[in-house]
């Protein structure tokens, strides 16, 4: 295998070369040395930064996306913590459904104003009591 350089690897991974030396730095990835002052990294190094893409589009830190390598950098991925992933994300999808209904509903209600409007006021109620949070934003703890 040829090894490519920063350049090449920001390159094809789609991400600026300051991602790759923060994930260098982070312990995501590793290079295999320089090359004159450009780091040099294995051509495999592609396929883990597109498993660590995945894993940022599935919302996962870079810390929960670190403890899915090996040591030696092989994947190693628990099932259950996909599985618990997977059920955060359908409560989510159930979340944004309902607050894109209530949009809706709002932005076609006959009341004069929004604030009479009881869908849009318990969407505002939802959000006062931390029920409606943003995308990648986690609602309080209740106690």
């Amino acid at each position: 295998m040829t090894d490519l350089d920063i350049a090449e690897v920001a390159h094809r991974a789609g991400v600026p070369a300051s991602t790759l030396r923060f994930y260098e730095e982070k312990g995501l990835i590793a290079s295999t040395g320089r090359r004159g002052l450009r780091r040099q990294y294995d051509s495999g190094v592609l396929e883990r930064l597109a498993l660590i893409a995945l894993g940022r589009t599935a919302g996962f830190s870079l810390d929960e996306i670190a403890r899915m390598f090996a040591p030696d950098g092989r994947p190693l991925i628990d099932r259950q913590v996909l599985s618990a992933k997977a059920e955060e994300l359908d409560r989510r999808i159930r979340e944004l459904g309902a607050l894109r209904d209530s949009l809706r509903h709002a932005a076609a209600c006959p009341a004069r104003s929004h604030l009479e409007c009881p869908t849009f006021r318990g969407l505002i109620d939802a959000a006062a009591s931390g029920g409606v949070t943003a995308p990648g934003r986690r609602p309080p703890e209740r106690r």
